[in-house]
């Protein structure tokens, strides 16, 4: 028989208070007093705990010591084993790691949208990246890329792509531990462990996870201790090859007032930028929400035209894009009638006012003039060689595309033209975008420098 079968709860009470000095007030609060001994068999020490994470936790961070400590009382253990305890029913050994919702509340992880899943996220030319980036991190396993830092503005994804990699994480691989929060509960979390003098358990927790994610990282800017903290918390994790990402609404190196080491330890792995959507995308994104809504309003229709409407009149932000919809779905159900363009504009009077971007006829013909070096005079003029006719029917489809402008209206300013040669031009255009990669890359181009 092993020294140390004969072993008795007042022997392990001496351990323990033993332990206490080793480890300190905090630490024996949090981790040790909740062990209760259960038996020493064939070098296998079992203690009950309350949670799974306490013991997994125990387990990676402390069994060393107690099985040491152990040694000096002559009591020859192997190793620690752990019983979750259960109020209403048998206890159940421990399993190798554990849950995230057994988690202390204190790094306790953020709530995940059940929406936002890679089957609901529409893909496009411009978040193609990121979703690539994002489906490879959410298999597991090693990544080439740490961290995955993704950027963009509002309501491109950034958020939705973060909750579709926790959901396949958690579902596929449920012993990871994922840890999802933004930056601002990061800080609290942060500033809590101070006011509490627990800030060694904070730094004990954070670093023992399998993947941070942290969104909205730019909110950081500024808070020096915060930084600080993360700075740590980051390089102990990816030193442990932990995988970690991160969003914000702009570049690392473009965050104002982040400090420079932790803009570049965030630029070292992958960054990816989600550009603004195209107006494919918005269509798309409108073509699968209107899916969605069928089951929730049954024998509602929508008219030809009315998506791609939107998809035009909406594009700086797909939140407001999707909740213009929901509006009409809700506004027709109401009313009992279909979604048509008389009802699209008594129901997003508002919406469409301020999608409407002051930007003018002459402003889009100055950047259209700009951007294929020519003249302004050559753009408006009459002359019709290619290199003037083609600009000019791009500033046409423009003018259509991004006023409010009636046909005869955008044709007065084109040199008096009459409005069935704008609606040529635009005709024109429009096909080329869908078969020429240059007139569709100038059109975007062209967009989002006027929408600046």
């Amino acid at each position: 028989m092993r020294a140390g079968a004969g072993m008795t709860q007042a022997d392990w009470t001496v351990v323990k208070d033993e332990l206490r000095q080793v480890f300190g007030e905090n630490n024996y609060a949090n981790w040790i007093a909740p062990l209760t001994y259960r038996s020493l068999d064939a070098g296998v020490l079992t203690c009950s705990v309350p949670s799974n994470f306490i013991g997994n936790y125990v387990s990676q961070n402390f069994a060393d010591r107690i099985v040491a400590q152990l040694a000096r009382h002559g009591h020859e253990v192997d190793r620690l084993s752990f019983e979750v305890r259960r109020s209403d029913g048998p206890r159940q050994a421990a399993p190798a790691a554990a849950p995230a919702q057994a988690r202390s509340s204190l790094v306790e992880s953020a709530k995940l949208d059940t929406r936002f899943t890679f089957d609901t996220f529409v893909v496009g030319k411009p978040n193609a990246l990121a979703h690539a980036a994002a489906r490879r991190v959410a298999e597991g396993g090693p990544v080439a890329f740490n961290p995955l830092f993704l950027y963009g503005g509002v309501g491109l994804g950034k958020t939705h792509l973060m909750h579709a990699i926790a959901h396949e994480l958690r579902t596929n691989m449920p012993h990871l531990d994922v840890l999802y929060l933004s930056a601002d509960q990061f800080m609290y979390r942060f500033v809590t462990a101070l006011r509490e003098r627990k800030i060694m358990d904070f730094k004990q927790l954070f670093r023992s996870v399998d993947v941070l994610m942290v969104d909205d990282v730019q909110f950081l800017a500024g808070k020096d201790s915060t930084q600080e903290e993360f700075f740590h918390t980051f390089n102990a994790l990816v030193d442990q090859s932990k995988q970690v990402i991160i969003s914000a609404d702009r570049a690392p190196s473009d965050i104002k007032d982040l400090e420079g080491r932790i803009s570049s330890r965030l630029a070292s792995g992958l960054v990816v930028d989600l550009h603004p959507t195209d107006y494919e995308l918005r269509l798309g994104i409108l073509q699968s929400k209107v899916e969605q809504y069928r089951e929730q309003y049954p024998g509602l229709t929508v008219a030809p035209g009315v998506l791609e409407y939107l998809a035009h009149r909406i594009s700086t932000n797909v939140r407001v894009l999707e909740g213009a919809l929901t509006r009409l779905f809700a506004f027709a159900s109401l009313v009992g009638k279909t979604i048509d363009h008389e009802l699209v504009q008594d129901c997003l009077a508002d919406i469409l006012r301020t999608s409407d971007r002051k930007i003018t006829v002459e402003e889009i013909q100055r950047k259209v003039a700009e951007h294929y070096n020519i003249r302004l005079s050559d753009l408006v003029g009459p002359r019709r060689m290619r290199s003037f006719a083609r600009p000019r029917q791009v500033a046409m489809w423009l003018a259509k595309t991004l006023t409010s402008r009636s046909l005869p209206e955008i044709g007065k300013r084109f040199g008096g033209r009459d409005h069935t040669t704008i609606m040529h031009g635009v005709r024109k255009i429009e096909e080329l975008r869908q078969t020429d990669s240059c007139i569709a890359d100038d059109l975007e181009l062209l967009r989002r420098a006027l929408e600046e």
